[in-house]
């Protein structure tokens, strides 16, 4: 069927008196007046979707028709699977300016509570606009950032209510996703902050990654997403992966440079070059500026790398450290391979294939010897790895299509060698035997994940007389004494300390059992990274899952990062009516907002596998083969015991969620140094009788006495009936010692307001009272995670917050699984702080005058249902 567009008519003018009637124009932000009518048919139709917490979350899906905005509230928001039909429900028309409003209406004006935009674009009529408007069967396509594709609105019939129900169907396409696989509105919650609506030239959206059209570079204000150009970026990495990725066809390859990550930061007609960790080279680097900055781009970051080709054309290591060290940067070259923020507007969102597309056609506009375009490779894999290393190419880089830009490691983006080959850490070096000058051998070492350097053995082939030279001249000034390896390393003879700040890159054959390498050959210094974030690289399995870029198409073998969910219709809290798979997909949510929590520590967790209504099992060992992410301890943590458990990544959440997980658990010790704990606890439990406003100003009376002993403390909602104080702690003291404190300060509040507080647990000795915690400080005990869900009625969720939030909260469930997504845009950001604000006690003790040792119990007492807090 053509599609044929249909022209905008004049509206009546009573068209948004409906509208109008309904608001106070003096109090409310939204848009007052009609725009003025295209009467044209030149322009495009304007589409909007504003997520609208309201007194319940609902999508409003707004289409431009006749010089308005037709408005149906969608209760769920839209769905990308065909066979699910959105109930829609006619609203009054709202004005064409109603597509740009995002904003908060206050209380009690009508639809109080808070707008984003979660979509927009253009829409085209597939029959005529006007007439299937008033038959009630409206077919269309969208050009989003979210939704496209073709969808039909159809209106109900034998239906006489005052508001008419339609339903919004998304019709069989590249588009569609089955509602198992995808939810849009769970997996991009997010406004995509489109200004200047309704958007002109829209890029036409494409509805397989593998067919994706060269976008212009002209338009990219209509597909990106408006932003300032930041002043820093860190770049997205490559994972190291032991296998070939699996479906070939849906990744890009390219080249693995032999060089060094460079991005550069264009404004104003000016660029700068940083590295990988953000040093800023662009001194180093005069000649490539120049070349960039005669190109005359917009503002904007590029992502690439820097080499120098040797006469084959094959990036040359040692030719690009020679470079360097004679300081002649005229043989440098910069191929670029992403485009991050381009022109005022912050493209990461954008499937990988667009950005690179713009980014080959800014160079294919502009063409420069030393500013190039990282080309991608066609062909079966096994052919494209095999002539990389034929070739002498370090390896080739793997990205999947579709994928968005990351600042952090992803498995979006892998890198496959044709050798072992890495950075290390130098600690030391060995003296020359025979003829050899400057040194024997450089020592090397990797760090683990507690930050300790571990030594990984040594190099003594590889170096030019020059690099004998310099490098030695370097180790002479950074000399020390002792050892930086934590372990004893075997070294033959008398070796030589420096002080663990220089990196070395090295190729070699293979590990060890015992974690050294061997058959070593030195490729040159790294100046570009620093020492202390150098770990040993170890492959991963690849998996078939692809991420979805918020601006692009999903291809028919798109799949959720999820694991493959049982019953995942089942019904875990009947209230709600929340499924697991909404369980699931909450945790895929708010998973990295989680790990800031969760990493390095080790959890227990409530599983209930009858909803929150069954029997609830505190989970605190369990084997973890079949739980991709979440990984068992070492057994001396909890001697005598089998081994606790970590969630090491977000994936890992999901997979505790498919295993009936609803509560996350955490010590308030990191595993790697589990006898000293990191955090006080205390959980303000409110008794029998209690009001809100009483909960509210205990935690207000907690947070003023913490900050007279001189302890900062932070605030979170317990997603339950109380709430959460936590005071970070410096590393220094055991646990009787934390314990003791703890119980120290809670009695001293329960004396001085005992109309108030309680220091005893148990129902009868609380009614009326606030019951203050203080047993979550023992060791073995565990408070509940931040972002974690409750495994009660209604799912509340433990929230971070500001105290300057405290008073505005309705209570200490105030967010839920099925509303937490308006908080998602403030994440973690109240506790920024927490980390720097740890103190240790001492000098608090000394304030309180305690003195007292270690208290009778050392742990939460235990019972066969949980005992979580409050």
């Amino acid at each position: 069927m053509s599609k044929a567009r249909t022209p905008t008519l004049q509206q009546p003018v009573d068209a948004l008196q409906a509208y109008k009637a309904k608001r106070n124009f003096a109090r409310t932000p939204e848009p007052q007046h009609a725009d003025a009518i295209d009467t044209s048919g030149h322009g495009p139709l304007a589409f909007v979707v504003q997520k609208h917490w309201a007194s319940s979350l609902h999508y409003d899906f707004r289409l431009q028709l006749d010089g308005t905005m037709k408005s149906w509230a969608v209760p769920k928001g839209p769905s990308l699977d065909p066979k699910v039909k959105r109930m829609a429900v006619q609203v009054e028309d709202h004005p064409i300016a109603y597509a740009g409003f995002e904003g908060t209406i206050p209380a009690k004006q009508y639809g109080a509570g808070k707008v984003i935009i979660w979509d927009a674009g253009t829409w085209t009529p597939l029959n005529d606009a006007q007439q299937a408007w008033r038959d009630g069967h409206l077919k269309f396509e969208l050009q989003g950032h979210k939704l496209g594709g073709k969808w039909a609105l159809v209106r109900m019939k034998g239906k006489a209510e005052k508001q008419l129900p339609w339903l919004l169907i998304k019709e069989k396409d590249a588009w569609a996703r089955a509602a198992a696989d995808f939810s849009v509105v769970d997996e991009r919650p997010d406004s995509v902050k489109t200004l200047g609506l309704p958007r002109a030239a829209v890029d036409a959206a494409t509805p397989s990654a593998a067919r994706a059209s060269v976008a212009s570079v002209a338009s990219v204000a209509s597909v990106g997403v408006a932003a300032a150009l930041p002043d820093s970026l860190s770049p997205q990495l490559a994972t190291l992966a032991a296998g070939p990725p699996p479906r070939a066809g849906d990744w890009v390859f390219e080249i693995k440079f032999d060089g060094y990550r460079m991005l550069v930061r264009v404004e104003q007609g000016k660029a700068r070059l940083f590295t990988r960790n953000g040093h800023d080279w662009t001194a180093r680097l005069r000649p490539l500026q120049q070349a960039i900055e005669g190109l005359n781009w917009p503002s904007g970051w590029f992502d690439g790398e820097i080499v120098v080709p040797n006469e084959d054309g094959i990036p040359d290591f040692g030719a690009l450290q020679l470079s360097f060290d004679t300081g002649k940067a005229e043989e440098l070259v910069l191929y670029l391979f992403d485009l991050p923020y381009f022109n005022g507007h912050d493209l990461r969102e954008l499937p990988l294939e667009r950005r690179r597309a713009m980014l080959k056609e800014l160079l294919s506009n502009a063409p420069s010897d030393r500013v190039r375009f990282s080309q991608a490779f066609d062909g079966a894999f096994d052919g494209i790895v095999a002539s990389a290393c034929k070739l002498g190419l370090e390896g080739i880089i793997a990205k999947r299509r579709g994928s968005r830009y990351q600042s952090s490691r992803s498995t979006d983006w892998i890198k496959l060698k044709c050798g072992l080959r890495q950075e290390f850490v130098i600690g030391g070096y060995t003296d020359p035997q025979g003829t050899r000058t400057g040194f024997g051998s450089l020592l090397l070492g990797v760090h683990d994940g507690a930050g300790a350097l571990h030594y990984a053995g040594n190099v003594g082939s590889g170096f030019s007389q020059r690099q004998l030279a310099d490098v030695k001249k370097a180790l002479v000034a950074q000399a020390r004494t002792k050892s930086p390896f934590v372990d004893r390393a075997q070294i033959e003879g008398k070796p030589r300390w420096v002080a663990p700040t220089l990196v070395a890159e090295v190729s070699f054959g293979a590990w060890t059992r015992a974690a050294h390498i061997r058959h070593t050959v030195f490729r040159g210094l790294r100046t570009d990274k620093d020492a202390g974030t150098i770990v040993r690289e170890r492959a991963r399995r690849v998996n078939a899952a692809k991420s979805v870029s918020a601006a692009g198409p999903p291809s028919k073998q798109t799949r959720l990062r999820q694991p493959t969910v049982t019953n995942p219709q089942r019904v875990i809290d009947g209230r709600t009516g929340t499924t697991k798979l909404d369980l699931v997909r909450y945790y895929g949510v708010v998973g990295e907002l989680m790990m800031k929590h969760l990493k390095g520590r080790p959890v227990s967790l409530v599983r209930a596998p009858d909803g929150v209504d069954g029997q609830l099992f505190f989970q605190k060992h369990a084997e973890t083969e079949k739980l991709p992410g979440i990984r068992q301890l070492d057994p001396a943590l909890d001697s005598g015991h089998p081994p606790m458990l970590e969630i090491g990544s977000a994936p890992g959440l999901m997979s505790a969620a498919q295993w009936n997980v609803i509560e996350a658990h955490t010590h308030n010790a990191r595993s790697a140094s589990f006898d000293h704990p990191d955090r006080m606890v205390f959980d303000l439990d409110p008794g029998d009788g209690v009001a809100w406003v009483q909960v509210q100003e205990a935690a207000q009376l907690m947070h003023a006495f913490l900050a007279q002993l001189g302890l900062p403390s932070f605030l979170k909602t317990s997603g339950g009936k109380g709430l959460h104080v936590v005071v970070p702690v410096r590393r220094v003291h055991d646990w009787d010692t934390v314990k003791g404190f703890s119980q120290a300060i809670v009695l001293h509040m329960a004396q001085a307001i005992p109309q108030r507080f309680v220091a005893k647990s148990g129902p009868r000795n609380r009614v009326g009272k606030i019951f203050i915690d203080y047993l979550r400080n023992g060791l073995g005990a565990t408070t509940v995670c931040a972002w974690s869900a409750r495994a009660r009625p209604g799912l509340g969720v433990s929230v971070p917050l500001a105290w300057s939030e405290l008073p505005s909260l309705r209570g200490g469930d105030h967010w839920t699984v099925g509303t937490v997504h308006q908080r998602l845009d403030t994440g973690n950001t109240p506790w920024n702080d927490y980390t720097k604000a740890a103190r240790s006690l001492t000098s608090a003790m000394a304030t309180l005058g305690y003195t007292s040792g270690p208290t009778k119990s050392s742990a939460a007492p235990r019972a066969r249902r949980p005992r979580p807090a409050a």
